[in-house]
């Protein structure tokens, strides 16, 4: 497959890369296609249901494999490599157990306006990088989930 790599894009590693469930996919241009389906779909069943879960890891890597399953094979998993941003594989999970619990705690406390959460959320998780692929567009699917 030729995944010519966007201005800013985290490129994926070999194993990663391996993961790509449809074979019949080899451009950027086609992936973008499969992939924006599958948000599609996840989107409606975001949207279509109330989730009492959402500041989880559980439900941030239910919704990654919503969005991604059917194209990644690790999908909804914690990144394994390093990337060029992001913290260490192996912080991840504390990191992203500590972000729900910081915005849990500042939804409750009211410590800033509802904006500034999904802000500071959004921020904080892109920061975090916790997949190999899709973290911009994940992030702002959750925050878009969280705001309604």
């Amino acid at each position: 497959m030729d995944l010519k790599y966007p201005a800013g894009a985290t490129p994926l590693d070999p194993d990663e890369t391996a993961g790509l469930l449809l074979s019949h996919i080899t451009t950027r241009e086609e992936l973008n296609h499969w992939e924006q389906m599958n948000i599609g779909e996840a989107e409606e069943w975001a949207f279509s249901r109330k989730h009492k879960d959402l500041l989880s890891q559980s439900f941030i890597c239910r919704l990654h494999k919503k969005m991604f399953g059917s194209i990644w094979a690790w999908a909804g998993q914690f990144r394994k490599s390093m990337k060029n941003l992001g913290v260490q594989p192996w912080q991840i999970a504390l990191e992203v157990n500590q972000l729900c619990q910081d915005t849990s705690g500042w939804i409750e406390s009211t410590t800033y306006e509802p904006d500034e959460i999904c802000i500071r959320f959004h921020h904080k998780l892109v920061w975090i990088h916790p997949f190999a692929n899709g973290n911009g567009r994940h992030a702002r699917l959750l925050v878009e989930k969280g705001e309604k």
